[in-house]
């Protein structure tokens, strides 16, 4: 029996909790998986799963080895990678926000997969809340302030946020030259689909972080959506710059308020705290920092 073949095995069926679903991801016949873990369970001498028709469950003795495996897999991947001196390789599976990997990730995606040639990349896109272990995901890629303390997170960037509208909307209710002019504004509110709460606006003012409440008739909850509706004269936004660089270049909206900026929109790399970096997550991880150094 090949012990980190069945590792491997066992360490998947128990992260996705279906022998089904490990199949399909380590592109094996379930009956093959199946076989394998019935041989390893009466090597060890302990049951690691309890079957059932609906689910898979880890027993205690299960728990405790799943996290000895996990170790033990990616202190065996480092080991070879440094004694052969081969590259990372095998399966990688990411989790991307969507606007930054229109923006930043997808268009340098070519460098990467020509330094890692033996890595296989499979990519999602959710800006929602994603469960790493149970959906498979080894790491993802998100904005804004980190709130999980299940996960442990990497900063990747720091990304200019600012203020604007459409020349149409400014028009109507006229440009507005300090935060007390805000009173008298409309605003297109954004959402968080993971809390359902409405995202305030903020300012940098001395130092500090100030927010402000702006009324509104909309709220939204997608990115596109939210800079469409500044466009469309529907009220103030804030967002990351790059977001609205080429429609600020094409006049279809322009900054306000320059002088007291939002405060800058941290961009971090994210995986499971229990789970040993592999090789794979390592070098993808510091190639994010790259792509966001250089675009900075």
């Amino acid at each position: 029996m090949d012990q980190v073949k069945a590792m491997k095995a066992f360490v998947r069926i128990y992260e996705r909790s279906s022998f089904t679903k490990a199949a399909d991801d380590l592109n094996l016949p379930r009956a093959t998986l199946t076989h394998t873990l019935n041989q390893f369970e009466a090597w060890l001498g302990t049951r690691l799963l309890e079957r059932s028709t609906r689910k898979v469950r880890p027993t205690l003795d299960g728990e405790a080895y799943y996290q000895r495996c996990v170790q033990l897999l990616a202190e065996l991947e480092e080991a070879e990678l440094a004694f052969r001196g081969v590259a990372p390789k095998g399966q990688l599976r990411v989790d991307l926000h969507g606007t930054l990997a229109k923006h930043f990730v997808i268009p340098a995606l070519p460098q990467f997969m020509a330094r890692y040639p033996e890595i296989e990349l499979s990519i999602s896109e959710a800006d929602r809340f994603v469960d790493l272990i149970t959906e498979g995901v080894d790491c993802v890629l998100r904005a804004g302030t980190l709130g999980d303390s299940a996960l442990i997170g990497k900063r990747v960037a720091n990304l200019e946020q600012i203020t604007c509208a459409s020349p149409g909307y400014l028009r109507q209710y006229g440009v507005p030259k300090s935060l007390d002019d805000l009173g008298h504004h409309r605003a297109v509110n954004y959402v968080s689909r993971t809390t359902a709460r409405q995202f305030p606006f903020e300012f940098m003012v001395d130092g500090q972080v100030k927010e402000v409440v702006i009324e509104g008739a909309l709220s939204v909850f997608g990115a596109e959506i939210y800079a469409a509706s500044a466009i469309a004269g529907l009220g103030i936004i804030q967002c990351p710059h790059y977001r609205m660089k080429t429609q600020i270049s094409q006049g279809l909206v322009q900054k306000i308020l320059a002088e007291t900026p939002p405060p800058p929109m941290p961009v971090s790399v994210l995986y499971p705290q229990n789970r040993h970096m592999s090789p794979r997550v390592r070098v993808f991880v510091d190639w994010l920092s790259e792509i966001f150094a250089d675009a900075s």
